[in-house]
């Protein structure tokens, strides 16, 4: 009887895990387009610093809503698209699962900016970039208005989770991978 409950919760959580993964209704260009133009927005708006970081970087990743959900199998999915000089270049998906210290569920935005053309072009060569592998991303604030270190800034991508909803037990951007992806308008 202890087995058949573990063996349902397992499947359940498997179940979980895919849909967030896989099963996510997949959004157009137009509301890609403007979710990353008020992600962007708001964390301009949080901290006067962002503002010249952003006009800074040589390009801008901005995911605006990362779902995430387990029950020790999780995943994660999102869609976002790359700034380069103001205007989106890329649209671009990420996801990861994972088995273990994953529980809850909720969302977030992140925000990557590549500081150096180096880095950039690095993505952009990418058929599959993995975060934490292919590259090594300063986590600089963990929500919109907190300040940062001078070494997180010599970093040549700056990585920023904020705008969380829900309950979930492990945020990390390592373990992601952002692939390009194709979407209709």
């Amino acid at each position: 009887m202890l087995r058949s409950k573990i063996v349902i919760a397992m499947m359940g959580s498997l179940t979980l895990a895919l849909g967030v993964s896989g099963g996510v209704r997949a959004e157009s260009t137009q509301e890609i387009d403007v979710s990353v133009s008020d992600s962007l927005q708001k964390f301009t708006d949080a901290n006067p610093a962002h503002g010249e970081l952003v006009r800074k970087a040589a390009g801008i990743l901005v995911f605006p809503r990362i779902t995430k959900a387990g029950a020790g199998i999780g995943g994660e999915h999102g869609d976002g698209a790359l700034l380069k000089g103001g205007v989106i270049s890329q649209y671009y998906g990420l996801s990861s699962a994972s088995v273990g210290l994953t529980l809850g569920a909720g969302q977030r935005t992140e925000i990557l900016l590549f500081m150096t053309r180096e880095a950039l072009a690095k993505f952009e060569a990418s058929k599959g970039y993995n975060l934490g592998v292919d590259a090594q991303v300063a986590v600089v604030s963990k929500g919109v208005g907190g300040n940062y270190d001078s070494e997180s800034l010599k970093k040549p991508i700056l990585g920023f989770v904020f705008d969380e909803k829900g309950l979930i037990g492990d945020i990390s951007l390592k373990g992601s991978k952002i692939k390009k992806i194709k979407r209709d308008a």
